[in-house]
């Protein structure tokens, strides 16, 4: 799928509304009762970047990457500044944040991957975004300065030994969300006092 390796300007973003988003049919029975059905095992996030455009330089930036990215073609990073670490979001990550899978003295690779737990219910999400040079490891608590890699276009993490039988892989991370355009068109308003504004700006989350 098509992909720029490249982030949505940071200072507009932080500035942008959205979040996740999932799909449930609800049927309701004439009793009253509902039957409910989750149609997607995992949530998009969708998001509108137009609130973060303050100033005229920052709509002429937006046009300028809608360009780039050929509309809807091209997929690229978006930081949610929400959801961007492994931890909560007024820590550091650190390398036993998430776990990310248990050794069998075997696999050599592991997928980054965030829990979200409330209550004895947890849903993991995969991370194939992760911001380079943030990634940290640890193998059952001890952190492991080398002999692993992580490619930031996949999340993948891949060690040059396998890590032994029964011992737990964690990580720290900060990553970014895979979007793109949910338009081809912007509708773009120009004015004297503001110089200009963007009705919406709508993202959607890639799924792969």
């Amino acid at each position: 799928m098509a992909f720029h390796e490249i982030r949505f300007p940071d200072n507009i973003s932080r500035g942008a509304r959205g979040g996740p988003e999932r799909r449930t049919q609800v049927v309701e029975l004439a009793s009253g009762d509902e039957e409910r059905n989750a149609s997607w095992a995992n949530s998009r996030r969708r998001y509108d970047a137009a609130y973060g455009v303050r100033r005229s330089d920052d709509l002429a930036a937006v046009v300028a990457f809608f360009e780039a990215r050929n509309g809807r073609l091209y997929g690229f990073r978006w930081k949610d500044w929400g959801d961007y670490k492994s931890c909560l979001p007024s820590g550091l990550p650190g390398p036993d944040d998430q776990a990310i899978g248990t050794g069998d003295g075997v696999t050599t690779e592991f997928q980054l991957a965030k829990a979200y737990v409330s209550g004895a219910q947890t849903w993991a999400r995969t991370i194939t975004k992760p911001v380079a040079g943030t990634v940290t490891l640890a193998i059952d608590g001890v952190a492991q300065a080398s002999g692993w890699s992580a490619d930031t276009t996949t999340g993948l993490v891949t060690f040059a030994a396998a890590p032994a039988s029964g011992t737990v892989i964690t990580a720290g991370y900060e990553f970014d969300v895979p979007v793109r355009f949910d338009t081809d068109r912007l509708d773009v308003t120009h004015d004297v006092e503001r110089f200009g504004s963007i009705t919406s700006i709508p993202l959607v989350e890639v799924r792969r």
